[in-house]
């Protein structure tokens, strides 16, 4: 299988090539009935290390059963992700509502590595659209509860000082960071990251709240002081309609009346 058209240009020699050869091989041996398959993540970025992992979407026929199999190829560590079109299309919807586009990312910045019938080209088009268009907006109802639950970690976070017991400090700041973040990048209909991917999902969504929230979840780990962070988060707050406390009453779930 030989690569097809690259979006990622720079990539013709060194560790990024060999990625490429690395991943073609590994599909060819372990899918040989893909009908289409991308190198995503680090290699595709060309920043990958030879400790990076490979992460692979692989097409499968409509009858192919959706999976994701971890395994080691010529000594290199590797993710397939493996779905028919009409899985992979499924995945991409699941991102909208999540507002986490893993998937979208993983098959839009990707190279080609195998497209026999175009229908890489066609799904890497739906997903840059998509990626473009952004996650859905909160639902009145889900931006609520998004602000009474952040509102209740900012008080937690109030409580805490330079004389907390550090553990429990430092684990209200994490929460507190996690739902200010997927609050403020739903607000801007930006997508939202976890692990690594938090922080840089929260400059591209607003660079100085964002950097504001990370500068003071900084702060509290170093100084043990919440004042920097707590400041940030109340602005968060007031974008989505302020803090909600008293009057805030939790929607029942739809199957609560039969029970």
């Amino acid at each position: 299988m030989s690569p097809q058209r690259e979006r990622h240009p720079g990539l013709e020699a060194g560790q990024a090539a060999a990625d490429v050869r690395a991943a073609g091989r590994l599909v060819s041996f372990r899918c040989p009935e893909a009908t289409g398959a991308v190198l995503g993540g680090s290699a595709a970025r060309g920043s990958s290390t030879p400790s990076s992992d490979l992460d692979i979407t692989v097409l499968l026929p409509d009858h192919g059963r959706r999976r994701r199999e971890v395994l080691r190829h010529e000594g290199r560590l590797a993710e397939l992700f493996l779905n028919s079109r009409a899985d992979l299309r499924k995945a991409f919807a699941e991102s909208r509502t999540s507002r986490r586009a893993t998937a979208l990312h993983l098959f839009a910045d990707s190279i080609v590595l195998h497209d026999p019938h175009g229908h890489v080209e066609m799904l890497r088009d739906e997903a840059e659209a998509l990626l473009s268009a952004g996650p859905d907006p909160l639902t009145r109802s889900e931006r609520d509860a998004q602000r009474a639950l952040l509102t209740d970690l900012l008080d937690d976070l109030y409580d805490t000082g330079p004389h907390s017991e550090p553990n429990e400090q430092l684990a209200v700041a994490d929460r507190v960071l996690r739902e200010a973040a997927h609050l403020l990048t739903a607000h801007h209909r930006r997508w939202n990251g976890a692990g690594k991917w938090l922080p840089r999902r929260l400059k591209e969504a607003d660079p100085a709240l964002g950097r504001r929230l990370l500068d003071g979840h900084l702060a509290l780990a170093r100084r043990a002081d919440p004042a920097l962070l707590s400041v940030a988060v109340l602005q968060v707050l007031n974008l989505a309609g302020g803090p909600l406390r008293e009057g805030y009453v939790t929607p029942a779930p739809a199957d609560a009346a039969h029970t």
